[in-house]
């Protein structure tokens, strides 16, 4: 009974459905139904035919590999493509699936973001964007550093002086003042903020770079947009704005440079970093280890030889009279600048180290005792009784026992006739590769022996000339022909190789050496753009031919006897060892032919006399006959400099560096920003004004001298040559070679530990301060250059700062490249939201209202 109710319940309540649906629909809506459902499964049914069918006959998406229209940049790029994807993509998608489609799509799209910037980059006229806008960049920088320094240096507590964060709260202070709508704090100084703004810039460049497809397509944009600012953008930014790094790179990029001992002293001297001298003073006695761990195999040879206490004696009397002058100086320093420090304390001091060395080593309590005669012996002590000390009471004593080790068979003289000596000239690096002199030259002495024969008679000539191309550098390489006529009527004749750059090495040394060769050695002139045609190398041969002549003339022999060593060295056969680094010799061209002015310069502010109001009108006097003089020839030019400054209304402690430009004025723009440039590294503006106008009116006639009217067309030279395909294709294989060597992705680099960092420093500041030509120090001061050079090594310390000039650079460069949307006004909207353009904002409005 049970069941036949339940079968009843659901007949009638289905009854009751089709009723409804009956009167609610029509009696067709039975047949539409049934339609419906037909048509939903033959579709469903086709459709998995369809697919089986394309998933069976799927043919390979074809790419086409041309990205730039240059075949030469395509080939490394795609290697780069290809690389990327597989060490950043594929190795996780495989895990996931094995259809390649999805990597050919990534491929493809990447592709024509390239091919798209590649056409927007021909487009663009990059040479106002190096010479003005990116100098512009730096420039405005440096000042926005210089005026946070100076906030902090008027603070009177010393603790916040020092303080890195108080310094880089005063830089973005300084930064919105000048930019007022813009403050790049919050990228800077924040990792999650940096990645945002890093995300939004590449969405943005996808827009404008992808088809609207690709764009569209959201995985594809956000997987795209993820790679660019992460693992492209966010990386190179961190190495770029890393100080080691970039300390690192100053070194390199100046590696010619010799070291500069005096600069190094300085720098040790003016460091008020601790962490610094320490480094330096842990490697110093690391190689002091080192150097002592080779003197071994056997006794050492002065112990051996009974001169072990003459020996230590010399090297204490050199430690003595070094101190000795660093604690004097230091008090003289401290009585000048009013300080109080106790002479008497300083003098004690240095007469118990004097008492100490003599005690040691001269007394008659020593042991061993150093052999010198009383009488000697009995005036130092008599000076160590009733005169103060200073660093030469020792030199008397110490010269003897020089010339006692310098010519006592004992010593020196027995010292080279020994391995060790031997050993320790090829440990460092001194032994002197074999001349051509036996086989070629006879056996004649060394002709850089010192030792000259008047007898001797030696002539030279460019026999030939050819272009060398050695790792991508192209050279010129003159063959020399060298004929030696021997006293007794024999002839040696050889051959040997010299570029310009060696020549002009020579020549430098010899006119530094002896100043008299200045006005009669001329050497020709360096070329910078197509100096590889054959008629110009055709005259220089002719030319440097005309200087060895004159260099070889008889007379020139007669009146400079001890040049002659030199020349003989210069045209030896062997690889010539150059004593100038390339950035001096480079230098050395540009201050050349205005060093008598410069002179001039150095003269006119040592002659200033007591009186301020005479002093001023006769330097000014001196001044102006100098500038009278150096614009004779410059008169008749169409070479003119315009005003650096055209705009009285602007305030130039609160704008950019190129807002002190003339907009009126068209030509000769990358010389005054060049100018504007250097007046803000060495802050010319605190000179005095009558000094600062002339040192400016100076610099203006150097550059005129080395390049006249030719600078501007130089410079677009120059940056077509570094845009061009061949540079650019040179760019793309260092990239790759850098970051995946032989095909595989790089390393990551091993940790630099604080101590070689430190060290890293202190080199790279004794580079900059090194490479400084006396004459700059001339013109300028020494103590300005080097206030100048340390500034920008400071500025480049500072991560924070680093990576807001990195975003200015990024900045800058995107604007160029897509000058027809408005990204001034994007940059506005993104650095806007730090809470200082907020504040700022609010005080200008206060100070309105009132």
């Amino acid at each position: 009974l049970c069941v036949f109710q339940a079968s009843l319940s659901v007949w009638g309540w289905g009854g009751l459905g089709v009723v409804l649906f009956l009167i609610t629909f029509g009696p067709f809506a039975i047949f539409y139904l049934a339609f419906y459902i037909l048509c939903f499964i033959g579709g469903y049914i086709e459709k998995c035919s369809c697919s089986s069918k394309l998933y069976n006959e799927s043919k390979p998406i074809k790419i086409d590999r041309r990205l730039t229209g240059s075949s030469i940049i395509d080939e490394p790029l795609q290697q780069v493509i290809q690389f990327a994807l597989r060490d950043y993509i594929q190795y996780w998608y495989y895990t996931l699936s094995d259809d390649e489609t999805f990597l050919l799509e990534i491929r493809q799209t990447v592709q024509n973001a390239l091919v798209e910037f590649s056409t927007r980059s021909k487009e663009v006229d990059w040479q106002p964007y190096f010479t003005t806008r990116l100098v512009d960049d730096f420039a405005t920088h440096l000042r926005v550093f210089r005026k946070a320094q100076e906030r902090l240096n008027e603070r009177e507590d010393p603790k916040q002086r020092d303080a890195p964060e108080e310094l880089l709260d005063s830089f973005f202070e300084a930064e919105v003042e000048m930019e007022r709508k813009i403050c790049r704090d919050v990228v800077c100084m924040s990792r999650k903020d940096e990645e945002g703004f890093l995300r939004d810039l590449c969405e943005v460049l996808l827009y404008l770079l992808l088809p609207p497809g690709d764009f569209h397509n959201k995985n594809m944009r956000y997987l795209l947009k993820e790679v660019l600012a992460r693992g492209v953008l966010l990386p190179l930014i961190n190495q770029l704005s890393d100080p080691d790094y970039i300390n690192q790179f100053v070194i390199w990029m100046i590696r010619d440079s010799s070291c500069n001992y005096e600069a190094f002293l300085n720098i040790l001297k003016l460091t008020d970093k601790a962490a610094e001298l320490e480094a330096v003073k842990d490697k110093v006695l690391e190689e002091l280890q080192y150097l002592r761990s080779l003197d071994t195999g056997g006794d050492d040879y002065m112990q051996h030889m009974g001169g072990q206490a003459i020996l230590f004696f010399w090297l204490t009397v050199e430690g003595y009279r070094v101190t000795a002058q660093q604690q004097l100086e230091v008090l003289q320093n401290s009585q000048r600048d009013g300080k109080i420090q106790s002479s008497q304390t300083t003098k004690g001091l240095l007469r118990s180290a004097a008492l100490g060395v003599y005690d040691q080593y001269l007394s008659e309590k020593a042991s061993p005792r150093v052999e010198v005669d009383e009488a000697s012996v009995t005036r130092l002590a008599q000076k160590l009784n009733k005169e103060d000390p200073t660093p030469e009471i020792f030199d008397e004593i110490q010269k003897k026992v020089y010339d006692m080790m310098l010519r006592d068979e004992r010593f020196y003289p027995s010292f080279k006739q020994h391995p060790l000596y031997v050993r320790m000239l090829a440990e460092l690096d001194m032994l002197k590769e074999p001349s051509y002199m036996g086989s070629d030259h006879g056996d004649g002495d060394d002709l850089s022996s010192g030792s000259v024969d008047e007898s001797v008679q030696l002539h030279a000539f460019i026999s030939d000339t050819g272009v060398c191309n050695d790792h991508g550098k192209t050279y010129a390489l003159y063959t020399l022909t060298v004929i030696r006529k021997n006293s007794d009527g024999s002839e040696d004749i050889w051959k040997t190789y010299r570029r310009y750059s060696d020549f002009h090495d020579f020549h430098m040394r010899i006119t530094e050496q002896f100043e008299t060769l200045g006005p009669i050695l001329k050497l020709p002139g360096k070329k910078t753009f197509n100096n590889m045609d054959r008629e110009f190398l055709e005259k220089r041969k002719k030319d440097l031919n005309s200087y060895l002549q004159l260099l070889l003339n008889p007379e020139m022999v007669k009146a400079c006897p001890m040049l002659m060593p030199h020349v003989y060295d210069f045209l030896e056969n062997k690889a010539y060892s150059k004593g100038k680094g390339d950035f001096a010799r480079k230098m050395d061209t540009f201050v050349n032919p205005l060093r008598s002015s410069m002179r001039n310069v150095s003269n006119a502010v040592k002659s200033l006399p007591d009186s301020l109001a005479e002093g001023v009108s006769k330097v000014s006097a001196d001044m102006g006959r100098m500038s009278e003089k150096l614009g004779q020839d410059i008169k008749h030019s169409i070479f003119k400099v315009p005003p650096l400054i055209a705009k009285s209304d602007i305030d130039p402690e609160h704008c950019r560096i190129s807002a002190q430009l003339d907009d009126n004025v068209d030509d000769n723009i990358p010389l005054r920003v060049m100018l504007l440039l250097m007046d803000e590294v060495f802050d010319l503006k605190e000179r005095n004004q009558w000094l600062r106008r002339n040192i400016k009116n100076l610099l203006q006639q150097l550059i005129k001298a080395t390049s006249g009217d030719t600078i501007n067309r130089k410079i677009v030279d120059h940056v077509d040559y570094m845009t061009s395909p061949e540079q650019v294709s040179d760019y793309v294989k260092r990239f790759r070679d850098s970051y995946w060597p032989n095909g595989i992705l790089a390393e990551t680099p091993p940790h630099r530990d604080k101590s070689l960092r430190m060290r890293t420093r202190v080199a790279a500041k004794t580079t900059l301060l090194g490479i400084m030509p006396d004459e700059l120090k001339h013109i300028i001061g020494a103590e300005t250059t080097r206030k100048g050079i340390l500034r920008v090594f400071d500025m480049f310390q500072h991560q924070p700062l680093n990576r807001r000039l990195a975003c200015v650079f990024l900045e800058g460069y995107l604007e160029t490249l897509f000058p027809q949307y408005k990204f001034p006004e994007l940059f506005v909207k993104l650095h806007s939201r730090s809470p200082r353009v907020l504040r700022y904002s609010q005080k200008l409005r206060s100070l309105h209202k009132r």
